[in-house]
């Protein structure tokens, strides 16, 4: 195959009849190709860019899908689905009924591991390794492409350690330095790594290889291999190699003259290999590389024009909220520490960390760490707040029963991204924190229904001398005005915001604005519960008196959410009413836009009426008959 196109590469046994100078051909237009597709559909750029030459590379050398690779987190993945069969479906990359925009083994079997959560490569790939030698296939390679970011998780450490007594598996751990996670990078780690590639001796011993073999043509390959493991060989003991791995590296990610002898060596050796790769985030787009953060996961844009910075929205994001609020709050109470499992710009830190650095702590990607630490923080009489998505803080349970629920310690918990999500689906769904936080004794769980109800019950939940939790969902709310000030309301209380007959809707969370309109249609009493626990026993008690029905509302795993909370208070009292549960059904919820999937799963006003109405027809079939009328 002579001057080959992106457009013949239908899966890497193609790209396995190409010769480098072809592949470098290839590299240019797969860089290009990302660069446009993401620009059209939104998603992660800034990692795809500068994965380019390295998944090339990988799909040369290695005979996928029988060798397996597995890509953690995910966010660098765009490339291997593009090539290996996925280009066109790339016009609909995390759309609903589009592919995902992470790994998913359902999507191909390229996918040998569904990611998205950080960390989880190594283990996996060490799994399937033991599989793959107990079942006498010897020749199998398992390769696992980790970033510098993390590796800040125990976890990869854990795998690496259990790996290192693991006899007879071919396991090759690349690590992606790009000297960025979505974060800066933190931690003794990333230090150790910067020592590593920045090494005088290093440099100096690569420079005089390159003085020593550059003039002699028949060596230039072995030139560039003693370039690619100059490092190995010069710098003492690595940390991997005392954990029982081969270190490799570092050489240049985006280089296929060192990569694609590097990784065929590697492949010849077997074993426990650790090669370790330099890329640049964002490389070959100009704008991506001065500013990987923002390009990390940018909406759609312009290419020849780059992201604009838009005008200020009419409605503050939830994020926002919380970022105005923890500000204030830390100006007000010298105790307060703002803490991050390395989401700074995802939880609406960055002004925190500015204005309050000696308060600020980003624990890396390592959610177990950030909880323990909040509740040693707590022990001394500090007030940590852990900021957290709550598809994260599934990570650290148990760390939040045992470290802080269990001691009783002050550490209030901001949940970001509750509910749906939208375009990450499945994998970074909020939806089961409801349920696996009201379980726990001494926790506090609230679910504000707006901005300004988050706002106040982020400080209700502060003040509360012991473990809190707040939840909000992403992006903005219903645009309520959100008053200056850090006052409280009282725990446990619920707020009735329109007086019905017969049934009432008991919302939970910003879903409030749907069961208003669906309440006003049907004529329903509507109560802004705020607390799931504890509940407002008081006002269930009473309204169970004057009503025939319940409805629970909720933007939450329907299974020991909120409205199962309701049922035990009326079992344990006695209280025989219908109890109509709504909220998010016991599957998984795949990739979409956060409004049309609340809709298709009729959480929204008018899947809400036509769930009451079938539910409650003979209690609300008076009001229907009028209506008829």
């Amino acid at each position: 195959m002579t001057n080959a196109s992106l457009e013949q590469i239908q899966s890497p046994a193609d790209l396995r009849k190409l010769d480098r100078r072809e592949l470098k051909g290839i590299a240019a237009q797969l860089r290009e190709f990302v660069l446009q597709s993401v620009s059209k559909t939104g998603g992660h750029l800034s990692s795809n860019l500068g994965t380019v030459e390295l998944t090339i590379a990988l799909h040369s050398v290695f005979n996928t899908p029988d060798d397996r690779i597995v890509w953690d987190v995910g966010h660098q993945s765009y490339p291997h689905k593009i090539l290996t069969g996925r280009r066109e479906a790339m016009a609909h990359l995390r759309q609903k009924g589009g592919i995902s925009g992470f790994p998913k083994r359902s999507e191909s079997p390229y996918d040998a591991f569904g990611t998205a959560h950080s960390s989880t490569s190594i283990s996996a790939v060490l799994g399937m390794a033991v599989a793959a030698r107990n079942a006498g296939l010897d020749r199998r390679q398992h390769i696992a492409v980790i970033g510098d970011g993390a590796m800040t998780a125990g976890m990869a450490f854990e795998a690496l350690n259990n790996a290192g007594v693991t006899p007879g598996v071919n396991v090759l751990v690349v690590l992606n330095d790009n000297d960025m996670s979505i974060s800066p990078p933190v931690g003794a780690l990333n230090h150790y790594l910067a020592r590593l590639l920045s090494g005088g001796f290093y440099a100096a011993a690569k420079n005089v290889g390159r003085a020593v073999l550059q003039h002699v043509p028949p060596v230039l390959e072995l030139a560039r291999r003693f370039e690619g493991h100059a490092k190995g060989m010069v710098s003492s003991a690595t940390l991997f190699e005392e954990l029982g791995f081969n270190y490799v590296g570092p050489i240049d990610g985006h280089d296929l003259d060192a990569l694609i002898p590097t990784l065929e060596n590697l492949r010849a050796l077997g074993g426990l290999q650790f090669l370790h790769v330099v890329t640049k985030k964002g490389q070959g787009y100009k704008l991506a590389e001065a500013d990987p953060v923002l390009y990390h996961g940018p909406g759609k844009f312009d290419p020849s024009v780059g992201i604009l910075k838009s005008k200020a929205p009419a409605k503050l994001s939830f994020t926002q909220v919380f970022g105005q609020w923890l500000c204030d709050m830390a100006q007000a109470d010298k105790r307060l520490f703002g803490i991050t499992p390395a989401m700074r710009e995802g939880s609406g830190m960055v002004e925190f960390e500015q204005r309050f650095p000696t308060r600020y702590v980003d624990a890396g990607i390592a959610e177990q760490h950030a909880v323990t630490f909040a509740a040693g923080l707590a022990c001394e009489g500090e007030k940590p707040v852990v900021a957290i998505y709550s598809t994260f803080l599934q990570r650290g349970y148990d760390q939040l029963i045992h470290d802080v629920a269990l001691q009783n310690l002050d550490v209030t918990f901001a949940l970001d991204r509750a509910g749906i999500v939208g375009a990450d689906g499945a994998t970074h769904a909020g939806n089961y924190d409801i349920a696996f936080l009201r379980c726990i004794p001494n926790m506090v769980v609230a679910t504000p229904s707006d901005e300004n109800e988050t706002r106040l019950l982020l400080s209700t939940c502060y003040q509360h001398p012991g473990p809190a939790s707040v939840r909000y969902p992403r992006g903005a709310g219903c645009g309520a005005t959100v008053h200056a000030g850090l006052d409280t309301v009282e725990i446990g209380k619920a707020v009735l915001r329109s007086e019905g007959k017969k049934v009432a809707i008991l919302a939970f969370g910003t879903l409030l604005g749907a069961a208003l309109q669906a309440g006003a249609k049907l004529n329903a009493t509507v109560v802004d519960m705020r607390f799931v626990k504890p509940l407002d026993e008081t006002l269930l008690a009473s309204l169970s008196q004057t009503h025939d029905a319940f409805v629970t509302v909720e933007d939450a795993a329907i299974m020991g959410g909120a409205g199962s909370a309701v049922l035990e208070f009326f079992s344990r009292h006695g209280i025989e009413k219908p109890v109509l549960q709504l909220g998010l059904p016991d599957q998984f919820i795949d990739h979409g836009e956060q409004a049309a999937i609340l809709s298709e799963l009729g959480l929204d006003a008018p899947g809400l009426i036509i769930a009451i109405e079938h539910r409650f027809a003979a209690l609300l079939q008076p009001r229907l008959a009028s209506v008829v009328q």
